[in-house]
């Protein structure tokens, strides 16, 4: 499964969890995340970037709502689409500052950008039924049923480790700023799009575009900017170095050749967690049979540039 050194695109979704919880975890955290982006642009890759926002919007709706509820007068209660925006600002901020000073401590002169990106969804998405995506820290049942009654929030037990606000997750329709990305990336920028699966909009009448309370799967968005840039691969990182089937069972199975109807056959008898792995596999499976050739890599951060040279990582394909 490896490739030749031509010049290639890749379209990596980076988890909102390695970007840490506060601006000073950060701050920190984007150092070794630029670190290994920039080995794959060192290696002549064309890189795109899209990452989570899970924490970190979380963070901004609840910073919000205490400035709204100390002086609610004054202070209006914030859009979820809103906080979205907030978080793809100064996420790229740290990210493409750390990116452009590992590329020149390099001797790599490539510019680097981010854009704010909407993406447009479905206002009749069942996922707006149906609230799924974790969002903001964990809370105890407690804070949790605080939050159900005041504010007629969702919440739901994550894992053993707590309780956490979910919101509706839609399913990217298009890519309302796809045009401006490419041109970018085709004059050799690095560039940090959809992040936190883009601010999600429904397109109404006219030209007028409406933010919407919810937050896009970034693996999903990830996958819809790779197919819109004809990326020849989308790099899916995660916290475990390869996909797994009965993970965590005796017979757990780490796997590195994953062919997209095996993975649809394993997806389908329960072998990936629901809101964890499964959008992952789901989403590298949809990009992988969008066209011949195309290749989907499931790994960690640190494996990125040995998982596109085929030596780890989970690669799935036709």
């Amino acid at each position: 499964m490896g490739i030749d050194k031509k010049k290639q695109r890749v379209v990596i979704a980076l988890g909102g969890n390695a970007l840490g919880n506060t601006l000073p975890e950060q701050m920190i955290a984007v150092k070794k995340t630029a670190a290994a982006i920039v080995d794959l642009i060192e290696d002549g890759n064309e890189v795109v970037i899209a990452h989570g926002n899970g924490p970190q919007v979380g963070m901004i709706q609840n910073a919000m709502s205490e400035l709204t509820k100390s002086n609610p007068e004054k202070y209006i209660p914030c859009p979820l689409s809103v906080c979205v925006a907030m978080s793809q600002g100064y996420i790229g901020y740290d990210l493409q500052n750390a990116l452009r000073e590992e590329m020149l401590d390099r001797g790599i002169n490539t510019g680097c950008t981010t854009i704010l990106t909407q993406v447009e969804v479905d206002a009749h998405d069942p996922a707006f039924e149906n609230p799924t995506k974790p969002i903001g820290a964990f809370m105890t049942k407690e804070e949790a049923d605080k939050l159900v009654k005041e504010k007629d929030y969702k919440v739901v037990e994550d894992a053993g480790r707590g309780y956490r606000r979910v919101v509706a997750s839609p399913k990217p329709k298009s890519i309302i700023e796809i045009d401006t990305i490419r041109n970018l990336v085709e004059n050799d920028y690095v560039v940090v799009a959809c992040g936190g699966g883009g601010i999600p909009v429904f397109v109404t009448e006219g030209h007028h575009l409406k933010g919407a309370a919810a937050v896009i799967d970034k693996d999903f968005a990830a996958e819809k900017l790779a197919e819109d840039l004809d990326a020849d691969f989308l790099i899916i990182l995660t916290a475990v170095e390869k996909v797994a089937i009965n993970f965590g069972k005796p017979n757990e199975t780490w796997l590195s050749d994953l062919p997209v109807e095996q993975a649809k056959e394993y997806a389908e008898a329960g072998h990936f967690a629901p809101g964890s792995m499964l959008p992952k596999v789901q989403a590298a499976v949809k990009f992988a049979e969008s066209k011949k050739g195309r290749t989907a890599l499931i790994t960690l951060l640190e494996k990125a540039k040995e998982g596109i040279a085929g030596q780890t990582g989970t690669h799935i394909h036709q």
